[in-house]
């Protein structure tokens, strides 16, 4: 793999950021939004709850932690999809560039600008609702981790099934994070989940990221077997996604789908 074709890929992405407000904006807004709301939801039911307890760090910082995930995961196939809005697909695996170094430089355009995204959060709610993570200290950045390397398999494997479906299956991507919220814990323990749910939530490494948080917030002990668990399993999963993008990306060249991607869908 050659660094020169990565750091190509990378270097494509932010002449396109370079001229263009409409690409510049979404690496904030939608962060800070999400901020600003559930910073106000926090204060509020802070005044109108009889306890001690502080709801910020519980809400506000599982919602800056779940947003880091969403555009983690949407930098990834967000600069896949500008291969595909511009019919630019084709011509980027004409050229010599490997898959691994595609995915490596857009996996890398993806931890830019959502840690861009990522700052820019950190600082509106310490500055406006007063939400740190020093007590949870060190574990912030495991936790960091497991959700950088979990939104990277998302996104590889979002890409993938773009690929094999066609441009128009992009649709099937948006809702992936409100699908798996639910079963993350993102709000609650994943003790309040039935079963069944609670099944998928331990196959899912974010739980692990926002059980932890939770403990260190209430001074509980914090498993290091769980901390493990999730990032082994993000691990997995990126490899698990890459082998997946690497069969459909095959598959599309010996059948020859790749010479019609432009097309709206493909069967």
């Amino acid at each position: 793999m050659q660094f020169s074709r990565t750091y190509a890929i990378v270097l494509r992405y932010f002449y396109l950021l370079r001229g263009s407000l409409t690409r510049i904006v979404p690496l904030f807004v939608w962060g800070i939004i999400d901020i600003i709301l559930w910073g106000f939801i926090t204060k509020y039911l802070n005044s109108v709850s009889n306890s001690r307890f502080s709801f910020v760090p519980t809400l506000l910082g599982a919602v800056l932690l779940w947003d880091y995930f969403i555009r983690v995961m949407y930098g990834v196939t967000t600069t896949f999809f500008e291969d595909v809005w511009s019919r630019n697909f084709l011509n980027m695996f004409a050229s010599p560039i490997s898959i691994s170094e595609y995915l490596a430089g857009v996996v890398s355009v993806s931890i830019i600008t959502s840690s861009i995204g990522l700052l820019a959060m950190l600082v509106l709610s310490l500055g406006i609702f007063g939400l740190s993570f020093f007590s949870i200290g060190a574990l912030f950045i495991p936790f960091l981790l497991i959700l950088i390397l979990f939104g990277i398999s998302f996104g590889i494997f979002a890409c993938a099934i773009v690929l094999r479906l066609g441009p128009a299956s992009e649709w099937f991507i948006w809702p992936i994070p409100a699908v798996l919220a639910p079963f993350a814990g993102v709000f609650y323990p994943i003790s309040t989940l039935p079963q069944w749910m609670r099944f998928v939530s331990y196959l899912l490494p974010p739980s692990y990221v926002f059980e932890g948080m939770r403990a260190a917030l209430f001074d509980q002990p914090i498993s290091a077997t769980a901390i493990f668990i999730g990032c082994a399993l993000s691990v997995f999963y990126i490899f698990l996604a890459s082998w997946y993008f690497l069969r459909v990306y095959r598959y599309a060249v010996r059948s020859g789908l790749i010479a019609r991607y432009s097309a709206e869908s493909i069967p």
